[in-house]
């Protein structure tokens, strides 16, 4: 079971998927990751979520993509070592910042923690 929390507006917005991504649950995160197309800065928050497979990172780069046609930004925030991995070794983090904290990503937006 996955639960996909967000907060936000138009202009930022936070995406906190909580469970595993995988094929099973990732129609859920692409919907919400669809709904943030037009947001113009975006946190996926993945702090709270144990195990994605391929088709969770399938969904983020799609998102991507979307965001990147709205000239929106997208900033991913995990601080599990077995998914900074899996971003690293994919090359995610060079198609986007992967920050391991969401402070750190709340900086790379230009945002402030109390906004």
């Amino acid at each position: 079971m996955l639960d996909v929390r967000i907060e936000g507006d138009n202009e930022f917005s936070i995406c906190r998927p909580i469970g595993e991504i995988d094929a099973y649950t990732v129609d859920d995160f692409r919907e919400a990751l669809s709904s943030l197309a037009t947001v113009s800065k975006l946190l996926v928050d993945l702090s709270e979520v144990p195990f994605m497979d391929s088709a969770g990172l399938g969904a983020l780069i799609g998102s991507i993509r979307k965001a990147g046609e709205n000239n929106g930004e997208i900033v991913v925030a995990c601080g599990r070592e077995s998914l900074l991995e899996l971003l690293k070794t994919t090359g995610f983090d060079q198609i986007v910042t992967v920050t391991e904290s969401t402070s750190e990503a709340l900086t790379a937006l230009g945002k402030n923690e109390e906004q």
